[in-house]
């Protein structure tokens, strides 16, 4: 968090207000390793990738195609 500037808290509730919106869009993954937690992916809607291209910057670090990471 600390390279965003973001406090603690802040980042699931944007997120959350964002699929909302219908921004992004979120599904569970269950884990990789047995005894770990499953957690959320999110991506870009169609929507919310057309809101990044109109913010201020020159959209080289957005991703072409959306994917879970």
């Amino acid at each position: 968090m600390k390279e965003t500037g973001l406090s603690s808290g802040t980042l699931y509730p944007l997120l959350m207000r964002m699929t909302d919106q219908g921004l992004v869009e979120a599904e569970w993954r269950e884990p990789a390793q047995p005894g770990r937690p499953a957690r959320h992916a999110y991506r870009l809607t169609a929507a919310g990738f057309a809101l990044a291209l109109q913010m201020p910057g020159d959209g080289e670090n957005l991703p072409l195609k959306g994917s879970f990471a």
